[in-house]
């Protein structure tokens, strides 16, 4: 397991999930991804479940939906809902959700 974090796309705080090494991510955004299904991370983190179910492949949903400010942010948060979305394929294909540059958080260097 690693502490992975991800950056609000809204107010810049950080969420911290400790999560199976393995990524499969796609995109974090202010908004779901059109197509794309997502289960809130509490429901990804099922009580007793090792290891949890969020990596990307073990979850019934194409990602999660994080808000900001919930116990896993640091700081407080805007309190808003935020999206990592999962990379999903059809048919053996990878499914482009036709994403802007504007419309994705690249903050990997922020610890």
């Amino acid at each position: 397991m690693v502490t992975v974090t991800y950056t609000c796309p809204r107010c810049d705080a950080v969420v911290e999930l400790e999560r199976d090494a393995y990524l499969a991510d796609k995109a974090v955004t202010p908004d779901p991804l059109a197509g794309w299904t997502y289960v809130p991370v509490y429901e990804a983190f099922e009580a007793g479940t090792e290891p949890p179910l969020l990596d990307g492949d073990a979850i019934d949903a194409d990602g999660v939906e994080l808000v900001c400010g919930a116990s896993e942010t640091r700081g407080e948060g805007c309190g808003r809902p935020f999206y990592l979305s999962f990379v999903r394929h059809e048919d053996g294909e990878e499914v482009d959700p036709n994403l802007s540059l504007d419309d994705v958080s690249f903050d990997f260097l922020r610890g």
